[in-house]
């Protein structure tokens, strides 16, 4: 039986190629013209089907003369040969076939093309039945990813093949910005690897990288092997590189190494393993540095903070310096035992508190206090949800002590059920049982602060809360009444110390309250490891719709008119015999109106006898659906005093509250400005105001304003303004094109309150079809004594094939909303714990990527 001819594989020896080696991102290529290296072919069909579909699709042969040699054994074809078997197709002007040998002969405009490239030669020759090919001067152009190039000849032996004299870019062939070029080439597709001799990188017609070897990957298959480094040079720490070596250990788990080298530091190492399993998967990273230079070299950034020292801080000697094995850990796995449950952790871990300001590169850094790590059993059903954890904090903060860290929560187990019985009846619970446990405070000898053996006690507890609750959600197509009752009850189990110090401060409060004597029998009178409290909570959530067409600027839209009202009633109860574990008051915001709790733990809860009144409109393109305005306003009648506070608070008087309008208009697409503004009409001040403004303009420019402001609400607005103000900062950013291939772009961060800089950005990026270059000058806040680190970033980006250079994408994505346009969003929560979120949960424990 005579063998079928098969078309020739010599896609397998150019698309696996240099083009495999490629990064394969999704790069912009708007800029490229629309010229092909090798353009489409006009006779040949449509490709149809995969790659993986060929072996069993029949070759149609078409066009041409048909002869047969004098043995009877070889086939030829003549005048415009068309060769098809699925998604490949063969053209060629003469093509000579021996059935029984397996050898063939194509010449003249032989030309090739598939799903993923399409190739010219002037020659092809080989042997089918020893699977050995010869093709010489070759040009291709890849269609399932951008790139072309050519080679002088290509071997193939099976599934080993060699090019030679190849090239590859990714730039049109009349804009050859940059071309990678190697003397041989030699592909082994068994083993999915490839070998180049000699290459050169040129950049025009300068070679600007000569590599006499190197091995690289020509599948997708995962290879052991060194990836592009991050090149950089700052202040802090000088000329920086940083060289990633991966390991492909095995099919399902890899690791990473970091090696790095800092000119004005020393040198560290850093690692990374990853798993994945049927059932989870997880990471863990770390990063040691056995000597960091940089205490010596500047030991101004490395001081405490004590209240007995008139400055605010003292340096700290030298043998405490943090010079020695400085480093970090972290581990997130996750492993799911059935349908319901799993199990998790999320820990993280630094060497010491002048850690993250040593080696973050963001503000985001700066800000955290704390490193939180968390391990827990997690279910869920379908009317339920339920936790069992532990979680521990690390202080990350040099400027705070101990006592400034929330408590451990040594364990800790949630239980929340909510299930609807019919349509207009819902009950549920709450439940919470936690233990909590807090670190020592640790004091440094000489500190007049410091007790006997330079350690003080930070006494702990118990604590169960459970709150049951009922609703009638009533609902219309136009309206909802939704009341609700709950009862919430808080039981505690007090260590000794902590219930002395609460029976403390209450007798001190009664006796100044009641012009009475603080004796120590007072104090015995208040003394209770057991309180507890109970209350019920009743509420009653009811708001309208109403909407009408209308039309503005000949536009239809559709307007509505939401009006709300929300009335909380809960009795007050004493609570200052109950500790605050993990309780902070919330932020007074639109969502507070509407909350039957101003606190975020259950150490707290208010009182209250009040009524929320509030307005909602908007307009709504009746073309696309897409919202352009949107306003609300809200205000709070207080019908009694609120008499439950936590920490610094005072009670909140009969009366209103603070005015909350929030309003977000898009006037256009390229428009969208958001504002909050927050008025107190009894101080006759404002409290919060915020507003950013966003445009967009070509189709990647980008301006972004933001102001922010925040009155600090334990200080009366007569007060002076350096006391008055929590914050005020601005912040303005840019990406502004100055025509296709160039553009600018910028932040100025600064703090109005303190008259400083945060963050300036200052850069230039040039972009061509396959070559962009992007350089910024930053200065940013380096720690906590406010000074500012500079660096100089420089970014060299070969489309198709890889970068150069730290990675200022990343950056620039977090310093300007808007950089890329498919993430219009804030930076990431920051992992750790910041000034803003202490005593909240944080989402995450995995340390900041910027590290």
């Amino acid at each position: 039986m005579r063998k079928p001819f098969r078309l020739l594989p010599l896609s397998l020896c150019i698309a696996i190629a240099l083009p495999a080696y490629a990064a394969d991102d999704n790069e912009n290529w708007g800029l490229c013209p629309l010229i092909d290296a090798v353009p489409s072919f006009d006779d040949a069909p449509a490709p149809t089907g995969t790659a993986d579909q060929r072996t069993a699709q029949p070759t149609d042969i078409d066009g041409g003369t048909l002869q047969r040699g004098s043995n009877e054994q070889n086939i030829v074809v003549q005048d415009n040969v068309r060769l098809s078997r699925g998604d490949q197709f063969l053209g060629t002007d003469k093509l000579s076939y021996n059935q029984e040998s397996g050898k063939y002969t194509a010449e003249g405009h032989v030309r090739y093309q598939d799903s993923s490239m399409r190739m010219v030669a002037e020659h092809a020759e080989g042997d089918q039945n020893a699977d050995q090919h010869r093709i010489d001067d070759v040009e291709y152009q890849l269609t399932s990813r951008r790139g072309n190039g050519g080679a002088e000849r290509i071997d193939l032996n099976g599934a080993k093949g060699a090019l030679h004299s190849s090239t590859y870019s990714t730039c049109a062939p009349n804009q050859r910005v940059w071309e990678l070029r190697a003397h041989r080439i030699d592909l082994d597709t068994d083993k999915g690897m490839g070998v180049a001799r000699n290459a050169t990188l040129r950049i025009g017609k300068i070679p600007v990288l000569y590599v006499p070897w190197f091995m690289f990957p020509i599948d997708d298959q995962r290879r052991t092997g060194l990836l592009f480094p991050n090149i950089g040079v700052s202040g802090k720490n000088g000329f920086d590189w940083r060289q990633p070596i991966y390991l492909n250990l095995a099919p399902n788990y890899d690791a990473t190494l970091f090696p790095r080298y800092m000119s004005k530091r020393g040198v560290a190492m850093g690692g990374e393993f990853r798993w994945l399993y049927e059932r989870g998967s997880g990471e863990v990273s770390g990063n040691w540095m056995p000597s960091d230079d940089l205490p010596r070299n500047d030991p101004d950034r490395y001081t405490d903070y004590r209240r007995n020292d008139p400055n605010g801080l003292f340096e700290i000697p030298r043998d405490r310096m943090p010079e020695k094995n400085r480093g970090e850990f972290a581990l997130k796995t996750q492993h799911r035992l059935d349908g319901t449950w799993y199990a998790g952790a999320n820990l993280a871990w630094v060497s010491d508190k002048y850690y993250l300001q040593d080696f973050n590169n963001s503000l985001y850094g700066q800000s955290a206090i704390s490193l939180r790590s968390e391990i827990g059993l997690y279910g869920r059903g379908r009317y339920w949800d339920a936790s069992i954890i532990a979680d521990h904090n690390q202080l990350a903060d040099f400027t705070l002590q101990e006592n400034s860290l929330a408590y451990d929560r040594l364990p800790r187990a949630t239980f929340h059920w909510a299930q609807p019985w019919g349509k207009w009846v819902e009950t549920g619970v709450d439940t919470e049982a936690v233990r909590f446990q807090h670190e020592d405070m640790k004091f440094t000898p000489g500190d007049p602060a410091a007790p006997i053996g330079l350690r003080r006690e930070i006494p702990g507890g118990s604590r169960f809360d459970i709150k049951p609750y009922v609703s009638f959600p009533l609902e219309g197509s136009a309206w909802f009444i939704r009341p609700k009752l709950a009862w919430r009850y808080t039981a505690y189990e007090l260590e000794g110390d902590l219930a002395q110090q609460l029976a403390a401060s209450q007798a001190a409060a009664f006796a100044t309250a009641n012009n009475v004597p603080n004796t120590p029998e007072l104090a015995r009178s208040f003394y209770n490891k057991s309180p507890t409290r109970s209350l019920p909570i009743t509420s009653i959530d009811a708001g309208m719709y109403f909407d009408r067409e209308t039309e503005i600027r000949g536009e239809n839209y559709l307007h509505t008119l939401e009006p709300r009202v929300f009335y909380l009633r809960a009795p007050y109860r004493d609570q200052g015999g109950i500790p605050l574990f993990d309780t902070n008051p919330m932020s007074f915001s639109w969502g507070a109106l509407f909350r039957d709790n101003r606190y975020s733990g259950a150490d707290r809860q208010t009182d209250a006898n009040q009524l929320t009144t509030a307005l909602t409109t908007r307009l709504i393109n009746s073309e696309d659906g897409r919202e352009r305005l949107a306003a609300s306003i809200g205000q709070i009648q207080y019908f009694d005093d609120i008499r439950v506070v936590a920490g610094a608070e005072t009670p909140i008087k009969q009366g209103k509250s603070a005015w909350v309008a929030d309003v977000s208009v898009s006037p256009s697409d390229r428009w969208t400005i958001n504002a909050t503004y927050q008025w107190d009409p009894r101080l006759r001040s404002e409290d919060l105001a915020t507003l950013r403004a966003r445009y967009l303009f070509g189709d990647a420019g980008v301006v972004n304003f933001a102001y922010r402001y925040r009155r600090n609400l334990s200080v009366l607005p007569t007060a002076p303004r350096e006391q008055r103000d929590q914050f005020e900062q601005a912040d303005f950013s840019f990406l502004y094109p100055i025509n296709n291939n160039w553009s600018v772009v910028g932040r100025y961060y600064y703090s109005i309150k303190d008259k400083r800089p945060l963050e300036q950005i200052a850069g230039v990026q040039w972009e061509s079809c396959c070559l962009a270059v992007r350089a910024i000058a930053r200065r940013y806040q380096r720690n906590r004594s406010e000074d500012l680190n500079s660096s100089f970033q420089v970014e060299f980006e070969l489309k198709g094939l890889g970068s150069a250079g730290q990675n200022t994408e990343r950056v620039l994505r977090r310093a300007i909303l808007g950089y890329n346009r498919d993430d219009l969003y804030l930076a990431p929560p920051s992992p750790t714990v910041s000034r803003e979120n202490r005593g909240n949960d944080a989402d995450d424990s995995t340390l900041d990527p910027t590290l």
